[in-house]
């Protein structure tokens, strides 16, 4: 079916299309009439987010906004709490073992005294010993009595000394050789030094020294 379409003074002729026969009702930007809510919504949410904002800037400027506790300053509160207490139970670890350690310092040098003491007295039992064998007076030991007063029979008389006092092996002498300015014991081993001491003692000789190559162990040189 064709339309004819006046424009002026010509006549055009065109086939119609959907546009010649809308739908029924508005279409495009004619719509209908909407609802109540639906127009009042958007100044609803702009009224809220308003308030909101008023909110929140008033919390910001007065300083409430830190009194405010929300759910993750509790977790973090928590977080904190736990590294604290971490913290602390490593510090009293670090105590705990430094107290450990100065213990085991002192008992480790406690010890140590204790070994060197029972070393000390370990030893002092020998060195005692050693001492007191070489301070051992020998009354068996050879003893020779040299008289160089030119009194006859004066070392015989010093020997009887000696065998009263307990020595079994006295021999009286004539001198031979240099002999010294006073009366002497003379020993020839450090053995031999208690019982040269111990015969000085016995016959009132202030003088006792040690002397090698004499013909007995223990000489006694009577010059007085």
């Amino acid at each position: 079916m064709t339309q004819q379409r006046n424009a002026g003074d010509a006549h055009e002729t065109y086939t119609p299309d959907e546009f010649d026969n809308p739908p029924a009702g508005p279409v495009g930007v004619h719509r209908g009439p909407r609802s109540l809510a639906v127009r009042v919504v958007p100044y609803i949410v702009v009224l809220v987010v308003a308030v909101l904002l008023g909110f929140a800037a008033w919390l910001m400027f007065s300083g409430s906004l830190n009194n405010i506790r929300f759910p993750w300053t509790a977790s973090q509160s928590s977080q904190t709490s736990s590294t604290s207490a971490s913290a602390s139970d490593s510090s009293s670890s670090a105590t705990a073992s430094d107290s450990s350690s100065a213990s085991d310092s002192t008992s480790s040098s406690a010890a140590a005294s204790s070994a060197a003491s029972s070393s000390s007295a370990s030893s002092s039992p020998s060195t005692s010993t050693s001492t007191t064998a070489s301070q051992t007076v020998n009354k068996a030991t050879s003893v020779r009595v040299i008289n160089g007063t030119g009194t006859s029979g004066y070392a015989a008389t010093k020997k009887a000394v000696l065998t009263q006092a307990g020595y079994s092996n006295v021999v009286a002498d004539n001198p031979t050789g240099t002999l010294p300015s006073a009366s002497v014991v003379w020993y020839q081993n450090e053995t031999d030094k208690a019982t040269a001491e111990n015969i000085a003692s016995t016959l009132g000789i202030s003088t006792v020294s040690q002397i090698s190559n004499i013909s007995a162990p223990v000489v006694v040189v009577l010059m007085n």
